[in-house]
């Protein structure tokens, strides 16, 4: 009955566009499934910025070009009211960080336009000029180690730049460049001497006392003054509305890198003594951060963790203090969010300093929300079942908001005194093109009665009179959470016939700290049952094949993915990537030695619990499915030593696995024929052992 129903299904579903032609009537035009290649036809926009007369939005758009194995960033404007987006920048050379003067004169950005560079060295990142009246951008800042970030003051005259300490490599080279003498590489890189607690880190290797300090530069006469030093990075600033000071995030304890106390410290913009003298403006012992500075100056908002003691399972609250006072106390912080128990990030205030708004995230969504500066209740201004991934708010008001959704990549909306409205449409003409598959919001209980929620996005043609294969694919983090937004790897196995299965297990954020904090130093334990509860959920829906079940996930998704096939057999494929089991191996291996102490404790003292969340590696010969293994050739994050240890532990008992390293790789696969290759990889692995494909 079911095949003869399938087959009378796709009898009517290929009859019909000739029925309605024959009804003189014009078809829709035929979609297609999506492919492996189309993750490089989608564009990613990002870093919406209102202009300060309202009436433009500048944002920037990345493409991937798969044939040149590069990835580039343009900037663009639209009008704020509708029309045709204007490119800002040329192909070929990537920009980002789009910033208008106050004055609306300039749209100032990051870049590093050539290879060349002085005396033959790459060109480093340094700060554009782009006049809105007319002309070519040209180069603003000639920063010899380069510019990590900058913000324009509220008057337009200056500039405050991140930039990090020089090499002395760089600063012979620059001696060199002044002295009009060619730059000559050494053959060797010279060595790296360590002695920092903190020795490592993935994408910027080891790790030496060069700092990040903030500086400022005036546009007139290009003088370049440095307002804070020592062995600190200093991160995030901001101006005060009446330029005369700047506040700024930085973790100036005795030993920075064994705790969280980062703070929020105010200096004065024209500081002759390099940082030292400084206002502490907050004092909590865990991590401070995204400061931002009311209009009226009397308030500075930011991103507080009151619990350090729980590392990233802690809940990011929202809090303002007043803003400091020339030789007054300090003033006491207001606690916005602690009664949510929500996590929230990006704070920026309203025009008239009343209110503040502030991202809020929450049980697989992301909503725009504000609240009253002096406290109150929280309100939503942009929610659903969508995804707020950023937002700006302009003089008047009004509101831009980058927002994706299960079926549409991220573009950005408006919003003002009128309704919700979609400004950008740059993935528009591409998602004419094929079909996409919609998020189903499931609830269901764990093993010991606790509540979860998940997600389950079904094949595009999906017939709840067949049984499908399905894939349960694990989130990273631990503490993050699929959300309602556009996915790609979810579409692209649903265009492949897969259920996809998508849980947000306990470690999950978005659903409070203690739900987050129930994994702590308790790996693979509460997590494994909540997501093995949402395939028995998806299993007894009836659209679920129980015989052909796949797992796999990415960074903590791939640990968890050792935890699950060394827990059950009833998956028959798996591809854990960037994983690990033999906690031991990776201790002064990968970056988180801070991290281990807090949660784990040492190896050497605390051997029962290391050896605990060693679980897959200790139960190895209970792992009977089959498994790919793969990550990056230089991931520092979770190294692919804890890939080798499975695939080697596997392969020593003769069963079936397979490893795949990507050369030059870290912890994210960012070349795109390796993206290529790596999705190729799942659809084939799966293929092979799920589907039974030869």
């Amino acid at each position: 009955m079911k095949r003869q129903l399938a087959f009378h299904v796709l009898l009517l579903a290929l009859l019909a566009p000739a029925a309605v032609r024959a009804q003189g009537q014009a078809a829709e035009p035929q979609k297609r499934n999506l492919t492996v290649d189309d993750l490089f036809q989608i564009k990613r926009v990002g870093d919406p910025q209102i202009s300060p007369d309202g009436k433009w939005l500048a944002y920037t758009v990345g493409t991937t070009d798969l044939k040149k194995e590069k990835s580039e960033s343009r900037l663009w404007m639209i009008p704020i009211e509708g029309g045709e987006a204007l490119p800002m920048t040329l192909e070929g050379s990537s920009a980002s960080r789009p910033r208008f003067s106050p004055d609306g004169k300039y749209l100032a950005f990051l870049s590093a336009r050539s290879e060349g560079g002085n005396n033959g060295e790459r060109a480093r990142t340094q700060v554009w000029l782009l006049d809105r009246r007319g002309g070519e951008g040209r180069e603003l800042t000639e920063v010899m180690q380069g510019v990590r970030s900058f913000d324009w003051s509220p008057d337009s005259t200056r500039l405050v730049l991140l930039i990090q300490d020089p090499t002395p490599q760089q600063v012979e080279s620059e001696k060199r460049r002044e002295q009009g003498v060619r730059s000559i590489r050494p053959k060797t890189p010279p060595p790296a001497v360590i002695d920092r607690l903190q020795f490592k880190r993935d994408y910027q290797g080891y790790l030496d006392h060069r700092r990040t300090h903030l500086y400022v530069f005036d546009i007139a006469s290009k003088k370049l003054t440095q307002i804070t030093s020592g062995d600190y990075d200093d991160q995030q600033p901001v101006w005060s509305p009446d330029g005369r000071f700047l506040a700024f995030v930085s973790n100036r304890t005795e030993e920075p890198d064994a705790n969280y106390d980062s703070n929020i410290w105010v200096v004065a913009s024209d500081n002759p003594d390099k940082g030292a003298t400084l206002v502490q403006v907050t004092t909590n012992p865990g991590a401070d951060s995204q400061p931002a500075w009311s209009p009226d100056g009397k308030r500075i908002a930011y991103v507080t963790s009151i619990h350090p003691e729980l590392l990233w399972y802690s809940t990011n609250h929202l809090a303002v203090v007043p803003a400091p006072v020339p030789g007054g106390a300090p003033g006491t912080p207001l606690l916005i969010t602690e009664a949510l128990d929500r996590n929230v990030r990006g704070p920026e205030f309203s025009p008239d300093s009343a209110s503040v708004y502030f991202l809020l995230e929450d049980s697989g969504e992301q909503f725009l929300a504000k609240a009253p500066a002096a406290g109150g209740d929280v309100t939503h201004v942009i929610d659903g079942p969508r995804t707020v991934r950023d937002f700006t708010v302009g003089k008047d008001g009004s509101i831009a908001a980058l927002i994706t959704d299960p079926e549409l990549p991220g573009e950005i909306f408006v919003q003002g005194t009128e309704a919700l409205r979609r400004l950008t449409t740059v993935n528009d003409k591409f998602l004419n093109e094929v079909r996409l598959s919609n998020m189903e919001e499931i609830h269901f209980k764990s093993a010991d009665g606790t509540p979860i929620e998940g997600f389950v996005v079904k094949p595009p043609a999906f017939s709840p009179e067949l049984k499908y294969p399905a894939l349960l694919r694990i989130h990273g983090g631990p503490v993050s959470q699929f959300s309602k937004s556009f996915m790609f790897e979810a579409q692209l196995f649903a265009a492949n016939g897969y259920v996809v299965i998508l849980v947000n297990p306990r470690g999950s954020s978005g659903y409070g700290q203690d739900f987050s904090r129930a994994i702590f130093a308790d790996w693979g334990n509460k997590d494994v049952q909540d997501v093995l509860a949402g395939v028995d959920y998806a299993v007894a829906q009836g659209y679920v094949d129980p015989d052909r079940l796949g797992v796999g996930g990415w960074s903590y998704g791939g640990m968890m993915t050792n935890y699950v096939i060394a827990t059950t057999t009833r998956f028959k494929a798996a591809i854990s990537g960037a994983g690990g089991a033999l906690w031991t191996a990776h201790w002064g291996h990968d970056h988180y030695q801070r991290e281990y102490v807090a949660e784990l404790g040492l190896p050497w003292r605390n051997r029962e619990v290391w050896e605990r969340i060693s679980f897959p590696f200790y139960n190895v010969e209970k792992i009977t499915t089959p498994t790919l293994y793969m990550g990056g050739a230089l991931d520092w994050n979770v190294p692919i030593i804890g890939s080798e240890h499975m695939y080697q532990s596997l392969r020593a008992l003769g069963r079936t696995t397979e490893l795949v390293v990507y050369p030059g790789e870290h912890h994210g696969i960012r070349t795109p024929s390796y993206q290529k290759d790596r999705l190729e990889r799942y659809l084939a692995w799966y293929g092979k052992y799920v589907k039974g494909e030869k």
